[in-house]
């Protein structure tokens, strides 16, 4: 019998791509405006980039405080409901957000946005649970990260111009007293309409990946299914049943036998959990997300940060003391992060996987690891180019940032992942994962915002700058001790009830469960 080349899930990563595209367009819409409705609520200007990273701190440290909770949610009630809570949650969140009119409000509803989600992680692993095969693993786990970009178009976009309608868009809003009063209400209120698309869809069609509830009755499938079968022909019924049937079958052959009992499957140990080369990627992991989040939450501050005379000014000494921005506006900013979000959209679909492939996960991100200090040390001297040349020197930055972050990010889940030794272990380690990714996304903002404002008084604004390439190339070492890893080895169902009529432990051969071990067990589940 011929072997049958593993195919991607598509729909179900279609589907599971609607339900992650609102949370990225609502988190980089505040990009833009941030620093202004931080002044809004009676900060002073040179408090203001200090008071961005402690918001962008407060969310994430919620985030790492809820995210292992929320992982160990998912493993005993299934993957669907807790991604569909955190949807809900976060939409409602973003509107307290919006709404916001103090200082103290603004930081609390940010953090208990932080608290109330917990996706990130266990999107990861329905990814892993949906695509165990490891040449598969560079397409599939871009998606996220191509979903997450397409989203940082959106977000920017709607951030720059629906801030302070009122006043930008007076012929439309001007008449508004409730738009006057929350000026920053309307981003969230878009992005709330592409909440309700995703969670509508995730109810009525996205399937349970977590194995001890795959088999329960779904009542959202169910009603999904009536709404649609007067859209499907008996053909493609039958086509979707024979295709549900093969995946199944690959899947219990890439996993090994089901379980013949009804015993819960043995819960990991930390040990498991925390294996060396786990740790050292989860370090990587960590330092990463502290860097390129900080260097997200204060580069609008610095492109809003007023344009400095340079020549005869005394507080002015090249090259290392001024402190000079771009001055430019939440509208300006939201196109700059529009244009690169669609460039980095062909980055992350095209380019990513095929060198993925062709040069390894590892090789790319020992790579990037490099990039990212060499962009931090230069991007405070891109405010003494001349002024024609700005735009596309900022241009330039943000693109090299981002391609950076497109290859960094999915090379370290996928490495991630495949340090596993069991799939049982994925949802607890995804969840340490997004927790250490979440201490790095609040010691990063906290540590260079006050940095920022330090600087600010002193006359260098190059200090929060090469702080973040000092954090970025601490990041490169852990990077350059990793190995790639193999992939699951075959234990992933041995546990003490595996046992033979001799009360003996029975192993799968080590294959069977592998990442990278695809066609050993195709073969074995053809024989």
């Amino acid at each position: 019998m011929l072997k049958k080349e593993p195919q991607l899930p598509v729909r179900q990563l279609v589907i599971l791509s609607i339900c992650r595209f609102a949370e990225p367009v609502v988190l980089t819409s505040v990009l833009p405006y941030l620093p202004e409705m931080i002044e809004s609520v009676g900060v002073p200007k040179h408090e203001v980039a200090k008071w961005v990273g402690i918001t962008s701190a407060v969310t994430s440290f919620s985030q790492a405080a809820m995210a292992v909770t929320w992982g160990t949610a998912s493993d005993r009630f299934g993957r669907k409901p807790i991604i569909l809570l955190g949807l809900t949650c976060t939409m409602l969140l973003s509107l307290v957000f919006g709404l916001s009119r103090s200082l103290t409000f603004l930081v609390l509803s940010r953090g208990l946005l932080g608290l109330m989600n917990g996706n990130v992680g266990i999107i990861r692993t329905m990814v892993a649970e949906m695509v165990p095969e490891k040449a598969l693993q560079p397409r599939a786990f871009s998606v996220m990260p191509l979903v997450w970009t397409i989203g940082s178009i959106f977000g920017p976009a709607f951030g720059g111009a629906l801030a302070r309608p009122a006043e930008k868009h007076p012929e439309v809003f001007g008449d508004s007293a409730f738009l006057k009063r929350y000026p920053f209400l309307l981003p969230n209120l878009a992005a709330a309409a592409f909440f309700v698309v995703g969670i509508t869809v995730g109810g009525l069609f996205l399937e349970e990946t977590l194995a001890a509830k795959k088999d329960q009755r779904d009542y959202g499938l169910v009603l999904g299914q009536a709404l649609t079968r007067p859209c499907r022909s008996a053909r493609a019924d039958k086509k979707a049943k024979a295709r549900s049937i093969a995946t199944e079958e690959e899947r219990t052959a890439l996993l090994g036998h089901p379980r013949s009992n009804n015993k819960p499957p043995r819960k990991p140990s930390w040990g498991e959990v925390f294996s060396p080369q786990s740790n050292l990627i989860l370090l990587a992991y960590s330092l990463m997300s502290m860097h390129t989040m900080a260097f997200d939450s204060l580069f609008p501050v610095f492109l809003h940060t007023p344009v400095q005379e340079l020549e005869n000014n005394p507080d002015v000494h090249l090259p290392f003391k001024f402190i000079g921005g771009f001055g430019v506006d939440s509208q300006t900013i939201g196109i700059y992060y529009t244009l690169i979000g669609i460039i980095g959209m062909i980055v992350q679909f095209l380019i990513f996987p095929a060198a993925a492939k062709q040069y390894g996960v590892l090789n790319c991100l020992k790579v990037v690891s490099i990039v990212f200090p060499v962009l931090y040390l230069l991007t405070p001297f891109t405010a003494l180019v001349p002024g024609s040349l700005r735009h596309v020197v900022v241009f330039l930055l943000m693109l090299g940032k981002l391609a950076a972050s497109i290859f960094g990010f999915p090379c370290t889940t996928i490495l991630l992942t495949n340090s596993a030794a069991r799939l049982s272990v994925l949802g607890t380690l995804n969840g340490v994962g997004t927790s250490v990714s979440a201490i790095g996304r609040a010691v990063g903002p906290a540590l260079t915002g006050s940095a920022f404002s330090f600087g600010v008084r002193r006359g260098f604004i190059i200090i929060p700058w090469w702080l973040l390439a000092v954090f970025g190339a601490v990041s490169a070492i852990p990077v350059y001790c990793t190995e790639e890893p193999e992939g699951f080895h075959g234990k992933e169902e041995v546990d003490e009830d595996d046992e033979d009529e001799n009360g003996n432990v029975v192993e799968e051969e080590n294959e069977a469960g592998g990442y990278g071990a695809t066609e050993h067990a195709s073969r074995r589940g053809s024989q």
